[in-house]
C-alpha cells in the first residue's frame, strides 16, 4: 500500500499489519483460523470479511474486528459466541499495540468440547496475536519521491544503488529511455543523487516529484 497524495505530515508514524496473513491452531478439538488483511476503509474491510465468510461458509463462527484510522471507526463481532468472548478479546490485541487499518477474522470450527467463557476469550485473543505475528508490523513513514530518465544499460545498476540507500523503485516506464519513479526515506536521496552523477559523469539527475507515505516493516 503506497499512497502518493500530498500533505501527509499529520498522517504518518502509525502502525499497520505489514501484509496479509493466516495462522491456525487447535484447542480442545476446535480449529481456530486467524486471517488478517491491511485495509484503508470500511468497504475494504467488509469485502475481506465477506471473502472469509464465503470461504468458511460451513464454520460455526467467523468472529471479526477492525480499526480504521482515517474514519475513526472501530467495530467487532462475536458472531454467535457468548457476548464479550471473541470480538473484544481480538480487538484488545490490536489496541494494545496501536495497530490500525486492518480487518482480522477468526474462524472457529467447533470440535464438540465447550471451552467456557474464559477459554474462548483466551483462544480468540491467541488467534489474533498469532496472525498479527505472522503478518508482522509496518510503520507508515513519509518519504520523498523522485523521477529519473536513464538509458536501458544503466537500469540494473541504478536499481542496486537505490536499494543500497534504502530506496525503492515505485514504477518503471519503458520508452526511448527508461523513466523511473523512486522513493527514499528523508535525507537518503541526496546520497543517491551524488552517486548517480558519478556513474553518469554528471549526465543524470533526479527530479523532485513530491512526497508519499510508505509502509516500512518494523524490525
Amino acid at each position: 500500500m503506497i499512497d502518493d497524495n500530498n500533505n501527509k505530515n499529520n498522517n504518518i508514524g502509525y502502525l499497520i499489519p505489514a501484509r496479509e496473513a493466516e495462522s491456525e491452531f487447535t484447542e480442545k478439538r476446535s480449529r481456530f483460523i486467524g486471517q488478517i488483511r491491511p485495509v484503508e476503509n470500511e468497504p475494504d474491510a467488509r469485502r475481506f470479511l465477506d471473502e472469509i465468510r464465503k470461504k468458511n461458509y460451513n464454520a460455526r463462527h467467523n468472529c471479526w474486528c477492525y480499526i480504521l484510522k482515517q474514519d475513526g471507526i472501530t467495530r467487532y463481532s462475536d458472531d454467535g459466541e457468548p457476548q464479550g468472548t471473541a470480538g473484544q478479546p481480538m480487538l484488545n490485541i490490536f489496541q494494545r499495540q496501536g495497530i490500525v487499518d486492518f480487518c482480522c477474522v477468526v474462524t472457529r470450527y467447533f470440535g464438540g468440547i465447550l471451552l467456557g467463557a474464559g477459554g474462548l476469550s483466551r483462544a480468540y485473543a491467541k488467534a489474533a496475536k498469532d496472525v498479527l505475528n505472522a503478518a508482522g508490523v509496518a510503520r507508515i513513514e513519509l518519504w520523498t519521491q523522485w523521477e529519473l530518465d536513464c538509458p536501458y544499460g544503466m537500469l540494473d545498476r541504478i536499481r542496486r544503488e537505490a536499494e543500497l540507500r534504502s530506496g525503492r523503485v515505485i514504477s518503471v516506464d519503458y520508452g526511448a529511455d527508461v523513466r523511473l519513479k523512486l522513493a527514499f526515506p528523508t535525507g537518503k536521496a541526496e546520497n543517491f543523487a551524488a552517486k548517480l552523477r558519478e556513474l553518469s559523469a554528471g549526465g543524470l539527475d533526479l527530479r523532485a516529484a513530491g512526497e508519499l507515505t510508505v509502509p516500512v516493516p518494523r524490525a
